[in-house]
């Protein structure tokens, strides 16, 4: 976990949701904020056409690469918006699972909107970020 992100637990809210309901950043802490993570391979093309899941996955390495290159993990992430290009909220999920399980213990709070369309040819999902590192 982060030295200077806290996950926050709210008890008197829903505990099904998969992820933490706030966090905070120390003071001193440099933020990073990456630009969104898309689902592009080196070559500029969009990976794991019409799959979900394998896009959300390629968005999460395509993350780690920007945040290392900033100095940061995804540890160091202090909350997250994923953009998935449905109406489907079983599309959502699917993108959802696949993240949430990319960070493992490390439940950042999320916000998952289905929009209508974004930015690349055939992209389905992208991963907003913010992270505070040393």
């Amino acid at each position: 976990m982060s030295s200077y992100v806290s996950l926050i637990r709210a008890n008197t809210l829903s505990d099904t949701a998969e992820y933490a309901y706030a966090s905070t950043v120390d003071a001193g802490a440099r933020l990073v904020f990456p630009a969104g993570a898309c689902p592009l391979n080196d070559d500029g093309t969009t990976t794991a056409i019409g799959d979900y899941a394998g896009q959300a996955a390629k968005c999460v390495e395509n993350l780690r690469v920007a945040l290392a290159e900033a100095g940061a993990r995804l540890e160091d992430v202090a909350s997250t918006r994923v953009l998935v290009a449905s109406s489907s909220q079983a599309d959502l999920v699917t993108a959802w699972e696949v993240i949430r399980d990319a960070f493992g213990d490390h439940d950042v709070p999320s916000t998952l909107l289905g929009v209508t369309v974004l930015g690349y040819d055939d992209q389905l999902v992208e991963i907003e970020a913010v992270a505070a590192v040393a």
